[in-house]
């Protein structure tokens, strides 16, 4: 119960910026999910802000990943919008190229959380790295349109509501665990489209 009440107490306390953050996440996962080009204008906003938040927060790793977001949001855009008439349609990859992603996707978060774990007062170093790394793996895979991002980022969504929670950033857990509900529903909508491309 104390810490339903920690939560709760948590949620209220938070500042406009973190919900002005979450609200623009919450709209960008609910149109990507739909296809719409405007998500990624969210996506831009939310992660902008998540720059500050984490890098004042010392979630180090996690301000670089928010970062690369707004980057990727820009290129989401830009690809979305190059391709919308002429190529909407979802992918998938082959077992081989997801097993190659995890592969490098994890040497890579060792790397890291190592690096930040030795040289930096970084909370959670191994855990940020994690989804740091897989994340960007995730997004890439969303301005490519893949169907399978939505599984990584269920995976991704889960271990982001430990990592923020662990912070006190409890508003922003809870987004993260709506996020990976989300990414249930993303895959189902994506998944129905693939197979009519296949009909």
């Amino acid at each position: 119960m104390e810490v339903l009440n920690n939560i709760k107490d948590g949620i209220i306390a938070t500042s406009w910026i973190e919900w002005l953050a979450v609200i623009t996440g919450v709209l960008y996962v609910i149109l990507a999910a739909k296809k719409k080009m405007a998500c990624w204008i969210f996506a831009i906003i939310s992660s902008s802000i998540y720059v500050y938040l984490c890098a004042t927060s010392n979630l180090l790793i996690e301000s670089f990943l928010q970062v690369f977001y707004v980057l990727m949001g820009m290129a989401g855009w830009y690809f979305w919008n190059r391709t919308k008439d002429r190529d909407d349609l979802v992918r998938t990859w082959r077992l081989d190229f997801h097993l190659l992603n995890v592969a490098v996707s994890t040497v890579i978060l060792l790397v890291v959380g190592y690096y930040f774990d030795h040289n930096t007062d970084q909370d959670y170093p191994y855990l940020d790295a994690f989804t740091t790394t897989y994340s960007i793996a995730a997004t890439f895979m969303v301005t490519q349109r893949v169907l399978e991002n939505w599984l990584y980022w269920i995976v991704i969504d889960i271990a982001a509501v430990f990592l923020y929670a662990a912070k006190d950033f409890y508003l922003t857990a809870l987004l993260y665990l709506i996020f990976a509900i989300l990414a249930v529903f993303g895959y189902i909508q994506w998944r129905k489209k693939y197979k009519l491309q296949k009909v």
